[in-house]
């Protein structure tokens, strides 16, 4: 599904102070470690996180709250430019306003997760985005069974990362599906993802957790299973 950047005053206000205060602060050298630890992705400015948090809240002080279209465009519009930062400010900007979005924002999530993809957008993006979109709306799990065989494998993390957050309510029966749904994918985020969300659950059921890998160990990859059992 394509998604459009909608109208929205409040996203010119907000783009262009962005547009203004981030590269003021650039650091070039800083820029060049930033793109090779994260294996030339994306572009940087150079921004070390405490000061991008400082001038996030400079950009955005005295700024009215946002409905769903203000958000949708700010993300779109920070996704266009290259320099990973503004993909940073937008996916900030989601958490904290993403109780104005409704079930409709997840092809505008799904369009965050799968462009100019790595583990620094995406994970956030799954477990505070997408993770608190299901939470408020779980007739969105079906959306989630789809896209944990998507092809995309960007798409099946967040799929399996999306309850990370959700503790208690944590769809049991879905979690471990799909980790042996994914259970023989090569990738190493993939397998890695699965240890993730078992072990995160485990803070919560840590049985359940024990439980399932020793009955599927022979299923799950050794790197699956090292990471769910960590705390264990």
């Amino acid at each position: 599904m394509s998604v459009t950047v909608p109208r929205s005053d409040l996203a010119d206000i907000v783009m262009e102070r962005l547009t203004t205060a981030y590269p003021r602060a650039a650091d070039p050298e800083r820029a060049a470690q930033a793109r090779a630890y994260m294996k030339n992705v994306a572009p940087f400015l150079g921004l070390p996180s405490p000061l991008r948090r400082q001038l996030s809240r400079e950009v955005l002080a005295d700024t009215p709250r946002p409905d769903e279209a203000d958000c949708t465009a700010i993300a779109l519009r920070c996704w266009q430019l290259p320099q990973r930062e503004y993909a940073y400010f937008a996916v900030d900007y989601l958490r904290r306003h993403l109780k104005h979005c409704s079930s409709g924002f997840l092809p505008v999530a799904r369009h965050l997760v799968t462009t100019v993809p790595w583990w620094d957008t995406v994970d956030a993006l799954a477990s505070h985005v997408v993770g608190g979109l299901v939470a408020a709306d779980p007739k969105l799990r079906t959306e989630m069974d789809a896209w944990i065989g998507d092809e995309d494998l960007w798409v099946a993390r967040t799929a399996l990362l999306h309850q990370l957050r959700h503790k208690d309510a944590t769809d049991t029966e879905r979690l471990f599906a799909y980790c042996l749904r994914q259970s023989a994918h090569p990738d190493f985020f993939i397998r890695k993802a699965i240890g993730w969300c078992l072990r995160e659950y485990a803070k919560t059921d840590p049985k359940a957790v024990r439980d399932f890998v020793e009955r599927e160990r022979g299923r799950l990859s050794p790197l699956s299973v090292r990471e769910a059992l960590k705390n264990l």
